[in-house]
Parts: C-alpha cells; structure tokens; sequence
C-alpha cells in the first residue's frame, strides 16, 4: 500500500511536470506566432503592392516603345 502511495505522488508530480511544459511551449509558440504574422501580413502586402508597379513600369514602357 505504502508503494502504491509514492507511485500515485510520483506520477502526480510527473503529470504536474509535464502540465508546465505543455503551458511553457504553448506561450513560447504564442509569442513567435505573435512575432511573424505581422512580418508575414506586412510582406504579402508589400508584395502584392511592387508586383503591381512593376507590372505597371513593364507595360508603360511597352507601350512607350511601341510606335502609334
């Protein structure tokens, strides 16, 4: 009874350890979530935005090429 005891405690313990790992990784992955999405929204937009300058400065100087 008295080893029943102390392997009940110990796997408590062990489950409370294993609780605090689980809590610790999933801040630390909230906060590295929380540092790229606004890097990763930011760079789409940005990419978006020159893609179509550039489009834009390519078809300009088709057409300013181009004898009317």
């Amino acid at each position: 009874m008295e080893s029943n005891l102390l392997t009940n405690a110990s796997a408590d313990e062990m489950n409370q350890d294993f609780s605090e790992y689980v809590a610790n990784l999933q801040l630390h992955m909230t906060l590295q979530a929380r540092n790229l999405v606004p890097t990763l929204k930011q760079t789409l937009v940005d990419s978006r935005h020159q893609l179509l300058h550039q489009t834009q400065a390519q078809f300009e100087k088709l057409v300013s090429r181009q004898g009317l």
